[in-house]
């Protein structure tokens, strides 16, 4: 529950300025060729976790295209902004970013999980540029980021830390036990973001194991907590300023909740019955791109 103290602090912020359309645009451009990059990956393999990419090429693209401080020619920067990915079986949509981003090569997308390609099918920090954390066993990456938020404030720095979480890792104890750690050392300098797509490789998250009513649990935690559609940029550019506006060395972590679905711009795909690992067919990923490119196109004219 949020605290008195925590209350006049956040009243006394400024409330940030509504999104332009120049910048929701600038984003959903870069959102929209997030998603043709993870698709152009995912027909090298035939298969992968493409519609996790395509739910959740908003939030990247917001947040690598307008939020995070980093140098393309030098990823390992030392004043930059930490990305974590958490979920190494979304790198196929961090490559895209990356690529997006110019810290990756767009030519060198074509390899993604070929033998001896800095793109493996799951993150590994030690193959890609930009790549912060490696990927295995889910529900580690907030533990590391609240270790990495707490050690750039020891040393003065100004970086930030932005998680990347799934859903199916608030199944996960060392996630709670990491949203502790983070508001008991008063990480003001840490931003959690959780897709929520409500799908996870047993099925069904609600049926896996139900963690709604999800937005009150990060307040008991005492996070700074929001709740979005997770593919309206509008609304993303909205969240991620007002934790932009909560950042400090010291005070209250936040978290972005982000309802996304799973598939996002191609028809095809979001009615996908199985969409945790899809198999595509050879003769359909042209038909993805061109589902992608009407949407995109449609929506920019209307």
């Amino acid at each position: 529950m949020t605290t008195t103290k925590e209350a006049q602090l956040t009243a006394t912020l400024e409330t940030p300025s509504a999104p332009t359309n120049e910048r929701v645009g600038s984003v959903s451009a870069a959102a929209y060729r997030i998603r043709h990059h993870a698709l152009n990956m995912g027909e090298v393999q035939g298969q992968g976790y493409v519609g996790q990419a395509l739910g959740a090429a908003d939030m990247l693209a917001t947040v690598y295209s307008d939020q995070l401080n980093y140098r393309a020619e030098d990823p390992e920067w030392e004043a930059r902004d930490r990305f974590l990915l958490s979920t190494g079986h979304y790198a196929i949509g961090h490559y895209a970013a990356l690529a997006e981003a110019g810290i990756v090569p767009i030519s060198e997308l074509e390899t993604y999980g070929s033998d001896d390609s800095r793109l493996p099918m799951s993150g590994m920090s030690t193959y890609t540029p930009g790549m912060e954390i490696s990927g295995g066993s889910l529900g580690h990456g907030l533990t590391i980021a609240v270790g990495m938020a707490l050690g750039l404030r020891y040393q003065g720095s100004d970086a930030r830390i932005y998680n990347f979480l799934s859903d199916g890792e608030l199944d996960e104890g060392s996630t709670w036990e990491a949203a502790m750690g983070a508001h008991h050392h008063q990480l003001g300098n840490l931003t959690a973001m959780v897709d929520i797509n409500a799908l996870q490789a047993d099925g069904k998250t609600d049926t896996v194991l139900r963690t709604e009513p999800v937005t009150e649990k990060w307040e008991s935690f005492g996070w700074y907590t929001q709740r979005v559609d997770g593919n309206d940029v509008g609304a993303l550019l909205a969240a991620f300023d007002n934790a932009a506006a909560q950042a400090a060395a010291v005070g209250r972590p936040s978290v972005i909740l982000c309802d996304t679905k799973v598939g996002r711009g191609v028809t095809l795909l979001e009615e996908r019955e199985k969409a945790h690992f899809m198999r595509i067919e050879e003769h359909e990923w042209q038909t993805c791109r061109e589902q992608l490119t009407a949407g995109y196109e449609g929506k920019a004219s209307a």
